[in-house]
């Protein structure tokens, strides 16, 4: 016979032997070679037996060759047979253990809420910062629920189309609606207070760009009249150039309002990125109307010259722009000056990263304003000097030139905070050590941290939590002797899959409230990031 011992895993044999022992949790039978089954018994009910050694079956004595030798008795194989549960199918569509809120109950089964009363209700761990727990439903019972009101679910259906259709005439007569509230205000007079959005014009920012809008509105009214009178090259840049400057500075007027809007179920991360765009805009606008006509009165004035009138007039009205514009250029630097401070960066990262799109545009607007103003009086001064009209006509490129530069720029620097850059590489290092710092996170990867703008950042990651920390968490909070009774009153394996099925929910519980407390952390500690992703591994 066989006398060699193997072992692989949970099965270890000894091989051969004709009668084959197998224990499976509660009963051991006995196979013979000759097919034949023999039971050993059962173990008792209290569940004694279990974990004892493997039973032994002693072989008989058999002959080899001619029968004259007996062999000695064989070892049996000993098998350990795992009992499993059988795999439950739940089919794609399955929804008993499902939760629903109360809110979607209503909406998408056309209940009401005395129709929720009945149902029962769960208290479960809330998404949400401002509240701990909130109440969901089984979505089987909203189900039988909205089949017990409607009869059947073609009417269901049919009530579905109708509130929708009903939806989309509402939304039809919105605008009509607001128009007539604005015509009413506008008649009996508004008393609320001042909107936090008409607020945002007096300070920060919006002061900037309305002081801009003001002066530059000025300034081009003046310089016009120059224009018309002297019908300098360099005159009528300057004129377009303040023309320019007052739209722009408009539309991040409006930017700066569209931005406030609260989020909506179509915008659901706000509208803080309007002011890029209107930025964005303004930066073509720039290139388009002033850089553009600028070298296009140049080129005519070198190619067409004409003498130029008196230009004492000219004269004062740059000395005059100069200093609005000087002053609309400090306020923009004392702006961006007072935020750099407060996110510790200095003026330049400040300007580069374009942390305030707005007041950068007024900024490079009122810079470029002043070197073309100084540009328009130096051309204008030779040409007065020397009688050459071609020096006025090359001012006007120049001050075309430094128009579309400040254009590039904005439109540059515009378009990386759309596309969604990545924040400071210290910043995210900090962000990475907070997370790996915790006791509960084994490891994370995949990090990724946007810039939405407006100093808003979006912080995502896939984090391999620990699951012995989860576990013990979980039971800190338990009665230790209780749970100890629960586990030495199983019996069944029906009774271990309950048990198991009741503490594995709890423990994702647990799981979930160590994710929210982790985000909680990383908003605390780093008040820009606004929006946080944990994706689990």
């Amino acid at each position: 016979g066989w006398k060699v011992s193997t072992k692989s895993g949970s099965l270890s044999y000894i091989l051969p032997c004709n009668r084959l022992p197998v224990q499976l949790m509660s009963q051991v039978r006995v196979y013979t070679s000759n097919g034949q089954k023999k039971d050993l018994g059962s173990e008792d009910t209290d569940g004694s037996a279990r974990g004892e050694t493997l039973h032994k079956v002693e072989t008989g004595q058999d002959t080899t060759n001619a029968g004259q030798k007996q062999s000695s008795p064989k070892q049996p194989i000993q098998v350990k047979v795992k009992a499993v549960l059988k795999k439950r199918e739940y089919g794609p569509k399955y929804t008993q253990n499902n939760f629903i809120t109360g809110v979607r109950a209503i909406n998408e089964f056309c209940l009401k809420s005395s129709d929720l009363d009945q149902l029962r209700k769960i208290k479960r761990r809330s998404p949400h910062d401002d509240t701990e727990t909130f109440t969901v439903y089984l979505r089987s019972d909203v189900e039988a629920k909205s089949l017990e009101v409607w009869g059947s679910p073609e009417a269901l259906a049919r009530e579905r189309k109708r509130r929708k259709e009903a939806e989309i005439k509402y939304r039809e007569n919105l605008f009509r609606n607001q128009r007539l509230l604005w015509e009413y205000k506008e008649f009996f007079g508004n008393t609320k207070p001042r909107s936090s959005t008409a607020a945002m014009f007096f300070k920060g920012p919006g002061k900037v760009v309305m002081v801009a809008i003001c002066i530059n509105g000025l300034n081009f009214f003046f310089k016009l009249l120059a224009w018309v009178y002297t019908g300098s090259a360099s005159m009528f840049s300057e004129a377009i150039h303040s023309l320019a400057d007052t739209c722009n500075q408009a539309l991040l007027a409006l930017g700066i309002s569209q931005s406030a809007r609260t989020p909506d179920p179509s915008h659901p991360y706000g509208f803080t990125n309007m002011r890029y765009i209107a930025s964005l805009i303004s930066g073509v606008g720039i290139f388009m109307m002033g850089a553009g006509l600028s070298w296009y009165h140049g080129i005519i004035g070198l190619l067409h010259p004409h003498p130029v009138e008196s230009l004492l007039w000219a004269y004062c009205i740059l000395a005059g722009s100069l200093v609005s514009e000087g002053a609309t250029l400090l306020v923009a630097i004392n702006e961006i000056r007072r935020s750099a401070r407060a996110k510790g960066l200095s003026f330049y990262q400040y300007v580069v990263q374009s942390r305030d799109p707005s007041t950068n545009v007024v900024l490079l607007e009122d810079a470029a304003a002043v070197l073309s103003v100084a540009v328009a009086a130096t051309c204008m001064g030779l040409t007065s000097l020397t009688g050459n009209p071609y020096y006025d006509s090359v001012g006007s490129l120049g001050v075309g030139t430094l128009l579309g530069t400040v254009s590039a720029f904005l439109i540059y620097t515009n378009t990386e905070a759309l596309l969604g850059r990545s924040i400071e590489p210290e910043q995210l290092q900090r962000l990475t050590e907070l997370l790996e710092s915790d006791p509960v996170v084994r490891a994370i990867h995949d990090v990724k941290a946007t810039d939405m703008g407006m100093s808003k950042v979006r912080f995502k990651a896939e984090v391999d939590f620990d699951g012995r920390v989860v576990t013990r968490s979980y039971l800190e909070k338990q009665d230790i002797e209780q749970l100890l009774q629960e586990i030495q009153q199983v019996k069944t394996l029906e009774e271990l899959e309950a048990f198991m099925l009741k503490h594995g929910e709890n423990i994702v519980d647990t799981l979930g409230a160590e994710v929210d407390r982790l985000e909680k952390d990383l908003k605390q500690r780093n008040p820009d990031v606004r929006h946080v992703d944990l994706e689990i591994l």
